[in-house]
């Protein structure tokens, strides 16, 4: 079985709009490091979202980067938050793993070392895909928070889903 392994964002951003139970259909069971558990409920985290994280559902599991899995190249870890960071060790521990990330420093550095990734986009079009989700509906709320996405983007996206 896949393991999937998010980090913050796309966790944050599914549950602002109401889509976060895509993670639990399209991928069954999600992996996140302790940074990413403490991103999400650390001070100025949308309490909504802190709350659901704490009592998280079952197919939440919250796990330690294996301490045996070094990156394999030097990387600049500056461009990386700790949770981006954990996220992607954890990704690195098992060959057939994808990585939820949405920032770009984070899906760089991933893609380097061979980490299939997507993010919260991606999420989207895939439960899009599968029936689960109206793609444009779930875009407009997206832009209603603080995610970044351009009108380009979005025509894009929603030709794909066809």
């Amino acid at each position: 079985m896949r393991v999937v392994v998010a980090d913050a964002s796309p966790i944050n951003y599914l549950l602002l709009i109401d889509c976060v139970d895509l993670l639990r259909v399209l991928y069954t069971r999600i992996v996140i490091p302790h940074e990413v558990f403490a991103e999400l409920t650390a001070d100025g985290a949308p309490p909504q979202n802190a709350s659901w994280i704490r009592t998280h559902p079952a197919w939440i599991e919250v796990q330690a980067v294996p301490v045996e899995v070094p990156l394999r190249f030097e990387i600049n870890e500056s461009d990386l938050d700790a949770g981006e960071l954990a996220a992607i060790r954890i990704a690195l521990a098992d060959a057939d793993s994808l990585l939820l990330i949405d920032e770009t420093a984070g899906r760089a550095v991933a893609s380097r070392l061979g980490v299939a990734n997507t993010g919260t986009l991606g999420v989207l079009l895939a439960g899009a895909r599968a029936g689960l989700v109206d793609l444009q509906a779930s875009l407009h709320k997206l832009r209603a928070t603080n995610f970044r996405i351009s009108q380009s983007l979005i025509d894009k996206l929603l030709s794909e889903a066809l």
